[in-house]
């Protein structure tokens, strides 16, 4: 059980600010986030690492010369928001550009891709790399499904050293998803963890059972067995990843044992003694292997396999030198930071409100009173939007979107107070749902919301074509980065018929209180569709099963907010 903390909700930021205190000749704070105290060349790629807490050394520990430049902390087993990342993304920038590096989860795939959108908007050329090295979580046909578990420090400290060698940002990102291609990673758990402030595992393993292939957040494994002896544990890990060799490879090999918080390191040396014959066996050469603890879960007892299929550039890369607080290689020169270090800027360069034209403006006052209405109504459905969600997922729908469009409400109330037009409202609006509600959804309505303002601009008042065209460009910023589709189980199939109907209804020459209406009540008809599908993404897909029946909690408060809408434009 987690025991040391204060307060729960803060434990994340409390610890990020341990961490920084413990470290202060290798990291400088940064909101949400740390970078390193001396930082690298001008013009060199910026490699920022990130995802949930709870899992140090990820990520905040591989912060350092041939690794990461910077890590970005969200709370625990959450993703980081989209601003937190840009933040940190800024702070980290060298003008070489930068790559996002996380594990593979709905969140932080949102959250990150939005982020590397927002800072390629800055002029900071931005890429993602998302980590996908489980090979218990998808097959080899779904590759791009596999969620990112210990295979993360294999990628970075390849990303890291490529970085460290002066190559530019075309060719960093190649050699890392080179790297990220040839990961594949296989875990097992004994029991399970507790989130700070709870007083019950997130998850159990039966007394005498191990879970297998469980993620590192307690997403269920593909099955329970027995306990066994060590050498059996030993093959239970190997055989899943030496039967992804790649045809031909030479048997060079990168290797990590990674205890997942509660595993001695006695016990993983009895592991590695049986999994050394089994390399040795199958031809595998051993390059550098690590054994002990890179990322864990909490106190999570259990522990995971990694390999990296190496050839010559990858294995150059992960032999070279590094120097983080977790992780070292070979023999790094230590520069001492500067007696007074700088603060550095997480904030966008331009930060001020640029009001907007006379007519915008008051289409702003409209705006920020809509988002009101919506938060009260989202408020008033938290429990049964989270009791539709408990169905299949962890049960926190209604809490982040009331959560959420409160903070919206709040921010768009300030901002057109301020003078600002229509769509800057709606943008910073998004923004602040994302960093309030935190989750998939959150992201999501961030996403959208800063899309949609993105088309309304801020120079006159926004007529029935500019929204319809705004709500199509929110669609597909969803679509773009949530990766979704109609049939999938998710918002998307309420949102989808939404932006139809709309515009249809505006082409057809209706004006936007009937359009609206209309478009409000095809996704009412969808939202409710969504009991009879399976779902095919997200935390889900694994209870496919309990969700048939119900429908889905992020189409459900989609259909809710048209609505809501729908009934405040009608009643001017």
């Amino acid at each position: 059980m987690t025991k040391v903390f204060d307060k729960p909700d803060e434990f994340a930021a409390v610890a990020l600010a341990g961490f920084c205190a413990a470290n202060v000749d290798r990291v400088q704070p940064v909101a949400h986030g740390a970078v390193r105290a001396v930082p690298g060349a001008d013009g060199k790629v910026a490699i920022v690492v990130g995802g949930g807490s709870g899992h140090y050394p990820a990520f905040l520990g591989y912060i350092g010369t041939g690794m990461a430049d910077a890590a970005v902390a969200g709370d625990v087993f959450a993703s980081p928001s989209t601003s937190w990342v840009a933040g940190v993304a800024r702070a980290a920038n060298r003008g070489g550009g930068v790559i996002l590096g996380f594990g593979n989860y709905a969140g932080d795939v949102l959250n990150f891709g939005a982020a590397a959108e927002r800072l390629r908007g800055e002029g900071i050329d931005a890429r993602i790399l998302a980590v996908t090295d489980d090979v218990a979580s998808a097959s080899k046909d779904e590759v791009a499904k596999r969620r990112g578990v210990a295979g993360d420090v294999l990628v970075f400290k390849i990303a890291g050293a490529a970085a460290e060698a002066g190559m530019d940002i075309d060719a960093v990102e190649a050699v890392a998803k080179r790297a990220n291609a040839n990961s594949v990673s296989f875990g097992v758990a004994f029991d399970g963890c507790t989130l700070p402030g709870q007083g019950s595992p997130l998850f159990t393993v039966d007394a005498g059972h191990v879970g297998v292939g469980l993620g590192i957040h307690g997403e269920p494994g593909i099955r329970t067995e027995k306990m066994v002896p060590a050498v059996d544990l030993a093959k239970m890990l190997f055989d899943p990843l030496i039967a992804e060799r790649p045809a031909g490879h030479d048997g060079r090999v990168a290797v990590i044992l990674n205890g997942l918080g509660r595993t001695k390191y006695e016990e993983l040396f009895v592991l590695w003694h049986h999994l050394t014959g089994m390399f040795d066996a199958h031809g595998l050469t051993l390059v550098d292997p690590e054994v002990g603890e890179f990322v864990t879960s909490l106190d999570m007892a259990g522990c995971s396999l990694s390999i990296m299929w190496l050839d010559d550039e990858l294995a150059e890369l992960w032999q070279a030198p590094a120097d983080a607080p977790a992780f070292r290689k070979g023999r790094v020169a230590h520069v001492a930071p500067a007696a007074e270090v700088k603060p550095v800027s997480a904030e966008p360069v331009a930060a001020s409100i640029i009001k907007g034209s006379v007519q915008s403006q008051q289409s702003a006052v409209c705006l920020a009173s809509i988002l009101e209405y919506m938060a009260a109504a989202l408020a008033e459905a938290e429990d049964e939007l989270g009791r539709i969600d408990a169905q299949a997922g962890d049960g926190d729908h209604g809490q982040g979107m009331a959560r959420g469009s409160a903070a919206a409400a709040a921010e768009a109330k300030r901002v057109s107070e301020a003078g600002a037009g229509a769509g800057t409202v709606l943008s910073m609006a998004g923004d602040a749902w994302a960093d309030r509600a935190g989750g998939t959804s959150g992201a999501l309505w961030g996403v959208a919301l800063r899309a949609w303002g993105q088309e309304l601009a801020d120079t006159a008042r926004p007529d029935a074509a500019t929204v319809a065209n705004g709500a199509q460009a929110a669609y597909e910023a969803v679509v773009r980065l949530g990766g979704a589709k109609p049939g999938d189980k998710t918002l998307i199939d309420s949102f989808a018929p939404f932006v139809e109907t709309l515009k249809s209804q505006v082409a057809a020459g209706n004006d936007l209180v009937a359009a609206w209406a209309a478009a409000a009540a095809a996704s009412t008809s969808a939202a409710d569709a969504t009991a009879d599908l399976v779902p095919k993404l997200g935390r889900a897909r694994p209870l496919a099963e309990r969700s048939v029946g119900h429908p889905d909690a992020g189409a459900i408060s989609l259909a809710l907010c048209a609505r809501v809408v729908g009934k405040q434009l009608s009643s001017g």
